[in-house]
């Protein structure tokens, strides 16, 4: 595969970054300093610096992206060819490429997908944007239109399509909630239940649908649970211990009962876990903490039940089937007919 050092970007349309109108991702990111050559500078990667600075806009790092598109890139060619695109397209056919949604949802993750097109891209390619990422989108709706030769748009399709699929899917489970929960002051959570080496994708993802963070990884915040109140010897010995070696780290503790509420609140935690109460219960631990802590609700949530617990008026409810189980939202590219092309991947 040969892939230039600088592949370009020519946007046709509209080249503002960030996300679209139903994306939190402000929530959780800094603005960035500067423009598209001082993020190409920070981001020291083989990506367009005005791509590289629409990642950083989203809040993600360009270096990381990169490499994940390079990943899977690599895994779908294995050091070889792409057979079929080359055995069935000439050489230096052109074609346009639709993005095309085939359900309704919520997108992420297009500027990732450019991310692919512009490593396996050995040509300069145009990108039409037709939404962003955070917006509602319809089936049969054009998300993406690109133009460049046939085979390198045919090539890096899947890899492609697979994250965007992906990560659109966890952005509409995540809409679907944060819809559920509008009016409240709750809001859905995610955890650390991502994919391997895809956690600030798919935490993004979370954002797009309108969602919050949880705690990128174990060094940014201390989550106590039950193995760590058995190791420890009890919750407040637990929290006491992660107070005391980590003082500046903020610390959520996982609470079974109304009587370890109670405890750990006196001992001082930021923010406590409800884990398997039920609304009544909630409702009471809300009460007791009496907005002395904050508090968020994990186990035996959906969403028909959301909506009950948020009343109770919990900050947050931790779910984790955002990133661990939400279906793929179905995307495909639609390849238009170009002059010299004979084929079309299936």
């Amino acid at each position: 595969m040969s892939t230039p050092e600088n592949p370009r970007l020519l946007p046709q349309a509209d080249t503002g970054g960030g996300c679209g109108d139903a994306c939190g991702c402000s929530a959780g990111t800094e603005p960035q300093d500067g423009g598209a050559d001082d993020a190409y500078e920070l981001a020291d990667c083989g990506l367009d610096p005005d791509l590289a600075q629409l990642l950083l806009d989203c809040g993600l790092d360009p270096i990381e992206v990169e490499d994940i598109a390079n990943v899977a890139l690599a895994e779908d060619l294995a050091h070889g060819v792409d057979v079929t695109t080359v055995a069935t397209v000439p050489e230096e056919a052109v074609a346009t490429g639709d993005f095309t949604a085939r359900e309704a949802g919520t997108v992420a993750g297009l500027r990732i997908a450019e991310t692919v097109l512009s490593i396996v891209c050995t040509e300069e390619f145009e990108v039409e944007r037709h939404v962003e990422d955070g917006d509602r989108v319809e089936a049969g709706q054009k998300l993406l239109t690109v133009t460049t030769r046939t085979r390198d748009l045919l090539t890096g399709e899947r890899s492609a399509l697979n994250l965007l699929c992906r990560l659109s899917g966890i952005a509409t489970a995540t809409r679907a909630w944060a819809d559920v929960l509008d009016g409240t002051k709750a809001k859905v959570r995610d955890t650390r239940k991502t994919t391997p080496g895809l956690r600030s994708l798919e935490k993004f993802a979370v954002r797009c649908g309108g969602g919050v963070n949880h705690r990128m990884s174990l060094s940014d915040a201390a989550l106590v649970k039950d193995n760590h109140v058995v190791a420890a010897g009890g919750v407040a010995q637990a929290f006491t211990l992660v107070r005391e070696n980590f003082p500046e780290v903020p610390i959520e503790v996982e609470v079974d009962t109304l009587a370890q509420v109670t405890e750990v609140l006196d001992a001082g935690a930021d923010l406590i876990l409800l884990d398997n109460f039920t609304p009544g219960q909630t409702a009471e631990a809300v009460a007791l903490v009496d907005g002395r802590a904050v508090l968020e609700s994990s186990g035996r949530l959906t969403l028909a039940t959301a909506r009950a617990y948020a009343e109770t008026g919990v900050d947050f409810l931790a779910v984790g089937a955002l990133t661990h189980s939400s279906p793929i939202l179905d995307i495909g590219l639609d390849l238009r007919e170009a002059e010299g092309t004979r084929g079309e991947e299936k």
